[in-house]
């Protein structure tokens, strides 16, 4: 199974560049729209990425002659900032929205169509047909209580931690709702327990909501009317990739250095730094030690500097000693495996645009699977007649996502997981699938891709946050700060840009 990107790359290290009016470390869709929001204002900017290629969890590769998402492949589109990005860089006309059929979920006891009308699978009416039918009459009436709850019930957070998805939804509508709902959208979505996330960090509005509302279903409920019209979530004609390359190209074409397979290994202030009692001594308020793939080491110094990066925590020790020993939750490490398959009985998409797994279903190892070509019109066109791209992903926070003395599938050979892949999808889609059906396979690994919304997470997170505001010159953005999706990343990483832009205390050019 092979995974290949075309993008451009610079693995060169070259000192004598510097110094930099900003530097970004890390090269995901955050450390991109930060460097592109400081060329605009006429910076000069260098951005390094340890991997070989730019985009961070927005991958593609190359798989039976079609370019296909290898990572993250739609957006939510709440909040409006990924269109107006998008927008920004051309992109407008190529934004789709998803085959209107919607997803399943599976369940020990079979599987129906998940319910549209909710949040993480938290239901706006348990009484309606599509969630009764998941639930049962008693899990609608256990649900309909929540109601007649008061307002606060749930909502308490225990001594030293948080409200938890699990805690809350369990509380108000009880256990069928999380077990049947939640926990296989959360495993989905989050590639996390709903026991392990907190409310606040994974849906910030809805206790106040709920507050407001008197019950959680009515929470729900308005904030599913805050969100646009159409469809929760899109892409873009010809992956969600399209947008890494134009924003590679935007930020190369605004003057930034991009130079990947460069590591950053450390973040010091120089000796020449101005201290806060005197601003009359000049000099960069940072320097950046790289180290490039053939050895070659560097020291780049700059005013402003953007950490787009979960390892910001170990960078910025030595420049906030208070962080030293903090360690952000490093999410699930997730596989991916596409399948390109010559199955005509898909043709009816018999599941709709893909499956989310509850944990509790034995003999399927996948947590979801995503009918890709049913799911985006472009890449139904892409392929031949009865040629299908199925994709399903592997691991889930805190555990292997395998049953216990079974191995985990992230740990198979690319052989065996392409197998397994191939009896969960056919379990899945209730069609019969094999090597025969088989066209080719590929397999991704992410690692801190995911990072999992916990209470300690979220800690950590404020703690670097405040700890940054009161470093002149420094922002940190990325999912891990943020939370997952284009939806929190692209607002973040611009707000951090443009703090630095707008702060008094970096010295003026």
């Amino acid at each position: 199974m092979a995974a290949t990107s075309q993008q451009p790359t610079d693995a060169a290290v070259r000192p004598g560049d510097g110094p930099w009016d900003a530097v970004v470390v890390g090269g995901g869709v955050a450390g991109l729209v930060a460097a592109r929001e400081l060329a605009t204002a006429g910076l000069r900017t260098l951005l390094v990425e340890e991997r070989p290629e730019v985009g961070g969890a927005v991958g593609r590769h190359e798989l039976a002659g079609l370019t296909l998402d290898s990572g993250a492949e739609s957006f939510a589109t709440r909040g409006g900032a990924v269109a107006v990005l998008a927008d920004e860089l051309g992109l407008r006309d190529r934004v789709v929205t998803p085959d209107p059929r919607g997803a399943w979920v599976q369940l020990p006891q079979g599987a129906g169509p998940l319910p549209r009308a909710g949040l993480l699978g938290i239901p706006a009416d348990p009484w309606a047909p599509d969630v009764r039918r998941t639930i049962g009459l008693l899990g609608a009436l256990r649900a309909g209580a929540d109601r007649a709850l008061p307002a606060s019930w749930g909502t308490r957070a225990p001594a030293g931690g948080a409200v938890t998805v699990g805690g809350l939804v369990r509380a108000r509508m009880g256990r069928r709702v999380l077990e049947r709902l939640v926990r296989p959208v959360v495993a989905g979505v989050h590639a996390a327990d709903p026991d392990d996330l907190a409310v606040d960090a994974v849906s910030p509005g809805l206790r106040a909501a709920l507050a407001e509302r008197g019950s959680l279903g009515a929470a729900v409920r308005s904030l599913r009317a805050l969100a646009p019209a159409g469809s929760a979530v899109a892409g873009f004609e010809g992956g969600l990739h399209v947008l890494v390359d134009a924003l590679l190209a935007d930020v190369l074409a605004r003057g930034v250095q991009v130079r990947t397979g460069v590591r950053a290994t450390g973040v010091t202030r120089p000796a020449d730094t101005p201290s806060a009692e005197d601003d009359a001594v000049r000099g960069p308020g940072f320097e950046v030690e790289l180290h490039g793939p053939d050895g070659a080491v560097a020291r780049e110094r700059t005013d402003r500097l953007v950490l787009a990066t979960p390892a910001a925590v170990t960078l910025l020790a030595p420049v906030v000693p208070a962080l030293a020993g903090l360690t952000p939750d490093a999410g699930a490490e997730v596989v991916l495996v596409t399948l390109v398959l010559d199955a005509p009985a898909l043709d009816a998409a018999p599941r709709g645009t893909g499956v989310l797994v509850s944990p509790a279903v034995r003999g399927v190892r996948a947590k979801a699977l995503t009918h890709a070509s049913a799911k985006w019109s472009w890449l139904a066109r892409a392929t031949p007649a009865g040629r299908h791209v199925v994709r399903l992903s592997y691991g889930i926070a805190g555990h292997g996502g395998a049953a216990p003395q079974a191995p985990d599938p992230r740990t198979l050979p690319d052989d065996e997981l392409t197998s397994l892949a191939l009896r969960d999808a056919a379990a899945l889609l209730g069609v019969p699938l094999g090597a025969a059906e088989l066209v080719a396979s590929a397999r991704v690994t992410w690692s801190q891709a995911l990072p999992r919304p916990s209470a300690r997470h979220r800690a950590v997170v404020d703690q670097v946050r405040a700890a940054a505001v009161d470093v002149p010159g420094l922002a940190v953005c990325g999912a891990w700060v943020a939370g997952n999706g284009l939806a929190s990343v692209v607002p973040d990483a611009r707000a951090a840009a443009h703090a630095l832009l707008s702060a008094r205390n970096v010295r003026s050019e």
